[in-house]
């Protein structure tokens, strides 16, 4: 089972951590802040309190020895760009940082940070499209222009099957699931009826998902 160490446990890395221990996860979440780390201690598999961009710290936490280390600091740019140079030297498999702003992002890009996540600016994204595209419920952005969004069923598509629908045909989309009430139908077959008030889970280029889930209500 893989292991995560956390590094910054502000609101950021704090629901990585917990997020990752209710999955059933190992986590160690690492900070400089006495009240995080205690606030904590219940929560996830074990904190500590220490200096995350001191070198000697990392290596006797045994970072190295860890799957995934998650480096949650944002505010303080220093801090942030040395632990990642710190963990990128030390062998770590996979490093995801967060990231300010743009040029934050770029020099842990450029330093061999694997993902580099922007938590407030992806959270604007998410409310302006529900805003403007109240159809779409969620989303995930794989590329720039590529996603997986889940959408609300169209009237249009009330009663009809997917194959009558041909989204794929239509749109360039594939539906990878069709989620209603509280129920996943995972891949779903041509045969399968969209019922009102469905979502699906579709996968494709994101402008064309988000003016089909823009259609005006019939």
């Amino acid at each position: 089972m893989k292991q995560f160490i956390v590094l910054g446990l502000g609101r950021f890395g704090s629901a990585v951590a917990t997020t990752l221990v209710e999955l059933g996860y190992e986590v160690l979440g690492v900070d400089s802040d006495p009240e995080r780390v205690n606030s904590l201690k219940n929560k996830i598999t074990e904190t500590i309190e220490a200096d995350i961009s001191d070198e000697r710290t990392l290596t006797e936490l045994g970072a190295k020895n860890f799957d995934v280390a998650i480096v949650g600091v944002g505010s303080n740019l220093e801090s942030s760009i040395l632990t990642a140079i710190m963990l990128k030297e030390m062998g770590i498999k996979y490093i995801i940082a967060k990231a300010q702003n743009a040029l934050h992002g770029r020099v842990l890009q450029k330093i061999g940070v694997d993902k580099v996540v922007f938590p407030e600016r992806d959270m604007g994204i998410r409310i302006a499209r529900s805003l403007i595209t109240p159809n779409i419920e969620d989303y995930i952005e794989l590329e720039p222009d590529y996603s997986v969004i889940e959408i609300k069923a169209l009237p249009d598509f009330a009663d009809k099957t997917l194959s009558e629908l041909d989204l794929r045909t239509k749109y360039g989309i594939n539906v990878l699931a069709i989620k209603r009430d509280h129920n996943f139908n995972i891949s779903p077959g041509a045969k399968d009826v969209i019922k009102s008030g469905d979502f699906l889970i579709v996968i494709g280029d994101t402008k064309t998902i988000t003016k089909l889930a823009s259609k005006p209500n019939k």
